[in-house]
């Protein structure tokens, strides 16, 4: 296993140097899942509040777009593209979120902090029908780009 790089030798938490990395195109996607009864998912279109789905991808992609003022050794990215997919399952909402950049570092973070920010405004939306809505399986789905190359997350 490699060294974390956000500690310096001394054990202090670090902003890593991307300096000297080469610009490329990266991608990451990242997935989340809310998972409800069906009684708040048959409820859904007519939420009060307005539509929890696309209240949930806006919500996305703008916290993609504020992710290094919430995760502390985040860079601040120019960000090309975020979108979020949401689908409708016998158990929830699946949620799909991408971000892509030209950058030295890369957009994993800015996916996986848009997939779950986009699953909290939905459970934010539903919580009043059921407060046992559940927040699940927040993950990297596959990232391109960089010195570290490609991943692909293998199927479960």
């Amino acid at each position: 296993m490699s060294q974390l790089s956000h500690y310096d030798e001394q054990g202090q938490a670090r902003m890593v140097d991307v300096s000297g990395k080469t610009e490329t195109v990266r991608t990451a996607r990242a997935h989340a899942a809310v998972r409800m009864n069906a009684a708040v998912m048959a409820a859904l279109p007519a939420n009060p509040k307005g539509n929890p789905l696309e209240t949930a991808r806006i919500a996305g992609i703008m916290a993609a777009k504020k992710t290094s003022e919430l995760i502390p050794m985040c860079h601040p990215l120019p960000l090309s593209h975020v979108s979020i997919d949401i689908t409708l399952t016998a158990a929830g909402v699946e949620i799909v979120a991408e971000a892509r950049t030209t950058a030295n570092t890369g957009v994993e973070m800015e996916a996986l902090t848009a997939a779950a920010v986009a699953a909290l405004t939905v459970y934010d939306m539903t919580k009043a029908l059921d407060k046992g809505i559940e927040i699940q399986d927040v993950y990297l789905l596959n990232k391109t780009g960089g010195k570290g190359g490609d991943y692909q997350r293998m199927k479960a």
